[in-house]
């Protein structure tokens, strides 16, 4: 995407909603915008609706666990225009221990498989989601696996020698 480009959707979103867009960068030449949670629906029903961008095709949504930052989660959305051959990336962050955002489900069909992985892993909570259960995990696990709370190896493991690792 050319610069232009990405001046021209930068423009576009922040004209029509201004200090909702927290900040924009371009890692690695990738359009990036942070977003406030609370308009992150209204930016991708308007990404979507808008006749100029065209964003209609729901590439990934994720989930993020930083527990070392102030908010502590964060879903990002990838989107692609078919169209013009754009993608960008809208990012929120989430805060607690129990993170909720809006389900995308009533734009893109296809988030409810993403929204539900990103529950099963994370604990996300897309509200309004039509069928928010686990779907890799079995039903009756306790906890979220990809959640940086565990230790990485086993800390009772009695045939361990730090020594062995440079402790």
């Amino acid at each position: 995407m050319t610069q232009e480009i990405q001046n021209n959707i930068t423009e576009a979103l922040k004209a029509k909603f201004g200090d909702d867009i927290l900040s924009t960068e371009t890692p690695y030449d990738f359009l990036t915008f942070n977003v406030r949670k609370e308009k992150v629906i209204e930016i991708i029903q308007f990404l979507h609706d808008e006749e100029s961008l065209q964003f209609r095709f729901l590439t990934d949504l994720c989930g993020v666990h930083n527990p070392d930052a102030g908010e502590k989660f964060a879903v990002v959305y990838h989107l692609h225009s078919l169209t013009n051959n754009y993608r960008l990336r809208l990012k929120i962050t989430l805060g607690g221990e129990h993170p909720e955002v809006q389900t995308l489900t009533g734009i893109f069909p296809a988030a409810n498989w993403m929204e539900r992985e990103t529950f099963d892993f994370y604990g996300i909570i897309f509200k309004g989601h039509p069928n928010l259960k686990r779907i890799l995990n079995v039903d009756d696990m306790l906890i979220f696996p990809l959640r940086k709370e565990y230790p990485l190896e086993d800390q009772v493991r009695l045939d361990k020698n730090d020594a062995m690792f440079g402790r």
